[in-house]
Formats: C-alpha cells, structure tokens, sequence
C-alpha cells in the first residue's frame, strides 16, 4: 500500500503557510505568518522557546490547526480537511522526529521501526524486516534490531528515531529540535547524518531548533520567529549580517531566559 507521491507545480513551492495566526488564550503565538518551503529546501525555523516553532510545523499534520491563514501542501489546502481519512496520505508522506527522540520502550529498536509499516502497509513480515534492517544502516545503526531504546546511547536513540521517521519513504521530514539534549560532537554527527540523507533522497526538510551551529550546516534558508512575526527570513550568510536586535542576540548567545513552553 503506497501513499501518492507529493508533488508541486513546476516553481511552486511544495509547502506554503499564508497570512497564519494561532492563539492560546491571550497569547497570541503566531500573529500573520507566511511561509514558502521549495522542493528538496532544507527551511531551518530558528525562535526562542515558546515561540510558536513547533507550532507552526504540527500544523502541517494536523496536531494543531490555525485560527486563520491558510496552509497548503502540494496544492492541498489543509483546512479542507474534516477527517483522520483526510489527513492519511498526508501524514504517511511526513517523517516527524519527535524531540527526544520518543521510542517506545516497550518495544525493541527494531519493532520501533517498524510500526509505521506494521500500522499503515500489508508487507510482509519478511519484507518489513528488510526495509528495517536497510533503514538502520540508512542512520548508521546497522544490527541493533533486537536492542532496547534504553539501551542506546543519546546520539543512538535520535538516529534509531530518524529511521522510524523514514520507515516509509517520506517526501518531508519535519525535524523537532533533533540536537536538543546532545553534546556538541554528537550533535554535529546528527548534523551530518541530516545532511548525508538530504543528499541521497532528495526530501524536503523543516527543522525545528535553537542550535544556530546544526543551521549554518544544514539549512538552505532559514527563518527567525518573534512576537508571532518573522523577524528574518534568508540564507545563514544574511542571518549572519543582519541588524535585528533577536538576530545579534542569537548571534551573541545573549537571548534572556525564556519561557519553557513550546
């Protein structure tokens, strides 16, 4: 069972969020938001915590839906969704890494990677262990089938996780801050790993972070949410020059404490 293949007008972009605003209450997290994600563009969206980040990428699968503003992928216009029927062929073309990677512990490495294609495809079990064995070696994990998640180290567990996250063939990965909780050595080997991926398979790529070091390595374009508002949208080149006063205090490391939630 194969979902369709996401595609876009020639020079349109695969992802597009229009005018999007999203409230919880007096907070207004996401105050007129547009955004334009390419074919095969790896778009880093950088913010404070609480920001709206995270926010703003589960609504490309239905985790949360805007107040206003309009959203489309591939042409599909999400708010025209009413059901979970709806939402399928969508979701079964999105690779989300969840922050924390969030295994099962329950189950082994192995059984982890492969519930997406035991949930949502009638292959067998002799093909799902195939493509579990090769999306293990896809991350560098070859052979860890019958590991537990606890057993890994932190930097095992996210690359265990990405191979969930490609359990069937994704067309978009949505990265939740993949380097959040790793040392800076084990960081950029996720880093690269991200970057070994985009080049073999040529997905389109959203990464949630905070980690200006795993941008400037990964992102094609980047974008910086405050006060609901993109306060920059470019390359990590022009970030780097800008003059807004949230870029230089990223730049600098001297953002002041923010609030923990999301």
């Amino acid at each position: 069972m194969e979902a369709p293949v996401l595609t876009a007008a020639p020079g349109a972009p695969l992802i597009s969020f229009g005018g999007v605003h999203k409230s919880y209450g007096d907070n207004r997290v996401l105050q007129g938001v547009d955004l334009q994600v390419f074919p095969g563009e790896t778009m880093g969206i950088l913010g404070r915590s609480g920001s709206g980040k995270t926010v703003l990428t589960s609504m490309l699968v239905g985790l949360t839906t805007p107040d206003r503003g309009s959203i489309e992928v591939a042409g599909l216009q999400l708010s025209s969704f009413k059901s979970e029927a709806d939402w399928r062929e969508l979701r079964l073309r999105t690779g989300y890494l969840f922050q924390g990677s969030a295994l099962y512990d329950s189950m082994t490495v192995g059984e982890n990677v492969a519930f997406p294609m035991v949930q949502h495809t009638d292959w067998s079990e002799k093909e799902i262990a195939r493509r579990v064995a090769a999306k293990l070696e896809q991350v560098g994990l070859a052979g860890i089938e019958a590991m537990d998640p606890g057993e890994l180290s932190g930097g095992m567990q996210r690359r265990a996780a990405l191979a969930r996250s490609l359990a069937l063939d994704p067309e978009i990965i949505i990265y939740d801050e993949p380097s959040s909780g790793l040392d800076p050595i084990t960081g950029d080997e996720i880093s690269q790993l991200m970057q070994d991926l985009q080049q073999a398979l040529k997905v389109t790529s959203v990464v949630v972070t905070h980690d200006l070091r795993l941008l400037e390595r990964v992102a094609d374009r980047l974008v910086l949410l405050f006060e609901g508002k993109w306060a920059f949208q470019g390359d990590f080149e022009e970030f780097q020059r800008s003059s807004h006063p949230e870029v230089r205090l990223f730049l600098h490391k001297q953002a002041p404490q923010e609030d923990a939630a999301k």
